[in-house]
């Protein structure tokens, strides 16, 4: 019997899938076809069914650009003359004629050509699971983050086969697990390397869905095992969240020794304003967890003597300029509304008080973008790119990069390059394209840029011809 009921249970959805395709072809026909083509092969606009998707593979990506459109492209919105339904059965209708037809994402690029270079493109690692984050310890030695929660190193051009065995367990659910890693500047000296990952409190907890709250620790290789570990900040443990989604987090270190971390907003945007809680900020440490006396809410009765500034939703990249020292950060928007800061001590950048975005769902979370004592993006995407990686190009190869900011986007698939004078952002130009998410960014030792992908799981190396 029970047989029996799954079987129909089976047969039930599958019809009801044909027939949500049979609705998407007719609605496709009416609304999509003009430009997209009849057979969904391409005309006045891309194709559907060739496996590349510029503006976000993913259905949710898809669906939000269907019913709010890409209008500075020329695609406009269907918001007023689609149902959610009736995109989904578009949508559902496109996924069924890639299926047919076998469309594929297309293999890694062997080469790519910006304004100034060609670059010869290799692939680094590959068969990672969901990379996170590179960083080197020496010329010939890599680490690369797993978000599930495995520390891989890549030796003299190889992945090794087993993780590093002994580090933190981490909560590997949603956007939770094991998230940066960072070398000490001084790690000839010291040997320090530090983690960011999402940390869960099981003990004394009862419910089924514990709370979790990002976690910053270092410690030491030795042996291809962790060993040294220091936690170096935890938050109190009654400000954790059962959330599973943004908790940030990168790891940058600036000239006088200071750590800088970013914790997002947890999904708790109105905490972001809140100096008595982690989510939603800058925090500054130095490099054994100590507080720096300088830091601008080491004063103010119960704030969070850590905090560097307030009011960031979800910071996904970090970078200390080469020669300023200044800290610059890109942060995911909600639809609309990613962001470029060069973050301050003590400033306010506004989430979710001011925001150029609006809910995924297309309402309004606030009809403020300025506010006097809350601080201007110096360049904010809308629609959003899903913002990612940061770094400043710091080698010699591509010398005439020396010093741009290098951004990554999730959704976008991009690498973008970035020309700053002063606080603006003069230029602005993609670099990579349709290779994968890009999760991470950063300089090699020798000069090559690294960009870390996922879906692929895969770091690709980029050199000039």
């Amino acid at each position: 019997m029970k047989t029996t009921f799954v079987l129909f249970t089976i047969f039930i959805l599958s019809l009801s899938l044909t027939v949500n395709a049979q609705d998407g072809a007719l609605l496709y026909g009416q609304n999509c076809a003009s430009c997209h083509g009849a057979n969904l092969g391409g005309g006045n606009a891309t194709s559907l069914v060739d496996g590349i998707w510029q503006f976000g593979a993913e259905n949710g990506y898809v669906f939000r650009n269907i019913k709010f459109g890409i209008p500075h492209l020329g695609m406009p919105s269907y918001e007023a003359t689609l149902s959610d339904g009736d995109i989904n059965a578009i949508i559902s209708y496109i996924r069924e004629s890639e299926n047919k037809v076998g469309a594929k994402k297309p293999p890694i690029a062997k080469e790519m050509e910006t304004m100034d270079y060609k670059m010869d493109v290799e692939i680094f690692a590959e068969g990672l699971e969901v990379p996170w984050a590179i960083d080197f310890m020496d010329k010939n030695t890599a680490l690369i983050t797993e978000r599930p929660g495995r520390l891989r190193i890549v030796k003299n051009g190889i992945l090794l086969d087993e993780p590093v065995k002994n580090t933190p367990e981490v909560l590997n659910q949603g956007q939770g697990g094991l998230m940066d890693v960072a070398v000490d500047p001084d790690f000839k000296e010291n040997g320090w390397i530090y983690l960011a990952y999402s940390h869960v409190l099981t003990s004394g907890y009862d419910g089924n869905r514990p709370p979790a709250m990002t976690r910053i620790v270092r410690g030491k290789i030795e042996n291809n095992s962790w060993t040294n570990e220091e936690v170096l900040f935890e938050a109190p443990h009654d400000t954790y969240r059962t959330t599973r989604h943004h908790y940030g987090c990168r790891i940058v270190f600036d000239p006088e020794g200071h750590l800088f971390f970013a914790i997002g907003d947890r999904g708790a945007g109105y905490q972001a304003q809140d100096f008595t809680l982690p989510n939603g900020k800058v925090h500054r440490i130095f490099k054994d967890g100590s507080i720096p006396e300088d830091n601008p809410f080491v004063n103010e009765e119960g704030a969070m003597k850590s905090l560097f500034s307030l009011g960031n939703r979800n910071i996904q990249g970090m970078a200390v300029h080469p020669e300023t020292g200044e800290l610059w950060t890109t942060e995911h928007g909600p639809l609309g509304g990613d962001e470029l800061n060069r973050i301050e001590s003590g400033k306010n950048y506004g989430w979710e008080t001011i925001t150029y975005g609006k809910n995924y769902n297309g309402t309004i979370i606030t009809e403020e973008t300025h506010r006097p004592d809350m601080e201007q993006p110096n360049l904010y995407w809308r629609p959003s790119i899903a913002v990612c990686g940061l770094d400043f190009y710091r080698g010699d190869l591509f010398s005439k990069w020396k010093n741009k900011l290098l951004v990554g986007a999730l959704k976008y698939e991009e690498v973008r390059l970035l020309q700053i004078e002063g606080d603006n952002v003069i230029h602005e130009e993609v670099i990579v394209k349709n290779q994968g998410r890009v999760r991470d960014v950063s300089t090699g030792p020798e000069g090559a840029i690294y960009v870390v992908l996922n879906n692929p799981g895969t770091v690709i190396k980029l050199t000039p011809q």
